[in-house]
């Protein structure tokens, strides 16, 4: 696998990420795209707030939650609850009261990270593969924030690409077992 490189914002990171930690989790890939997408939704719409990019009213109605029926259920990803439901297709993470669409996170995916994609999604796979299921509930935005691509901080940063390393990456496999305070050695 190459380790050049890739020059990618940080969304397509983040719902890859998503995905990959969903899918080690047992969710089907399917299920995994769409919890990706909608975590990688809902951290944007954070960081807009916080930037002031994204006003309160607009915030709100971008994360809007969605009006709980019997059938939906949260799922933690990466720390954060997400809500979902079970549909005719299986189980997909909820934007609003909108089941998302697997095909159209792929579609997503595919051209944001372009040629790339098979083998970031691989390393990914590779890096969470190398935890176990606990640890990487526990690490695994932690771990995000260590390998996502570099930009500039605060509104010059908002969209803007970075170097997504897949050898930092892979080299993070390392940390696996070992302690937050081990990994300070």
């Amino acid at each position: 696998m190459s380790d050049d490189p890739v020059m990618v914002n940080r969304a397509p990171v983040m719902t890859l990420w998503g995905a990959v930690v969903a899918a080690r989790k047992g969710y089907d890939w399917d299920a995994a795209l769409t919890l990706g997408k909608v975590l990688s939704g809902l951290n944007a719409q954070a960081k807009g707030r916080s930037l002031g990019i994204y006003g309160k009213k607009e915030a709100e109605e971008e994360g809007e939650e969605p009006k709980e029926s019997p059938e939906d259920q949260w799922i933690e990803i990466c720390g954060r609850p997400l809500p979902a439901k079970e549909t005719d297709d299986g189980l997909r993470a909820l934007k609003g009261e909108e089941p998302q669409d697997p095909r159209k996170v792929q579609k997503y995916l595919h051209a944001k990270f372009g040629d790339d994609y098979d083998r970031v999604r691989d390393a990914l796979m590779e890096l969470a593969e190398a935890f176990s299921e606990d640890e990487l509930n526990e690490r695994a935005y932690s771990l995000y924030e260590t390998f996502r691509p570099e930009i500039p901080k605060g509104k010059k940063g908002w969209g803007a690409k970075g170097e997504l390393s897949l050898h930092k990456i892979l080299s993070m496999k390392g940390l696996a077992g070992r302690s937050d305070d081990d990994s300070a050695d």
